[in-house]
């Protein structure tokens, strides 16, 4: 009985794992654009105005600040990123984890074969309502980068 119960735990979790890896795909595909303008756009900004910055009449403080100064957009961007993926990533992990819990609570009460199907639903409803978040998650990125819709 150990048996059946590793092998469909292992089933669930290989499912479990493609269908993140659908989220993957479909948030890098997604989030491309917004990607390649801060990785280009911004950072080619950067370049250029840090490459004004340097002059022999100007003192190394002086340069260092202008550099410094240069790098703000980029930053701030690259910061707004991160914080916006990870609190897509925290609101996916926490449905999972209401997932999770619901499953180990059914398998204690003995009904493992609805414990799988429910976890499963469970499952692909959180991945679905995530999913649909992310075109909203990226406009609002795009928005506030100025990046054309």
């Amino acid at each position: 009985m150990d048996h059946i119960a590793a092998v469909e735990q292992q089933l669930v979790s290989e499912r479990m794992r493609r269908k993140l890896d659908e989220v993957n795909t479909a948030a890098q595909a997604q989030l491309a654009p917004v990607q390649d303008h801060i990785n280009f756009t911004l950072q080619q900004a950067y370049f250029k105005c840090a490459y004004e910055c340097f002059d022999r009449t100007s003192k190394q403080e002086d340069i260092s600040n202008c550099v410094e100064h240069c790098s703000v957009p980029v930053l701030n961007a690259q910061h707004h990123f991160e914080d916006e993926m990870t609190t897509f990533q925290e609101r996916l992990n926490r449905s999972l984890t209401v997932c999770q819990d619901k499953f180990e609570s059914a398998k204690l009460q003995q009904n493992k074969t609805g414990a799988v199907n429910e976890f499963e639903s469970c499952v692909n409803q959180s991945i679905e309502d995530n999913m649909k978040a992310l075109p909203h998650l990226v406009g609002r990125m795009k928005s506030s980068f100025n990046i054309g819709v």
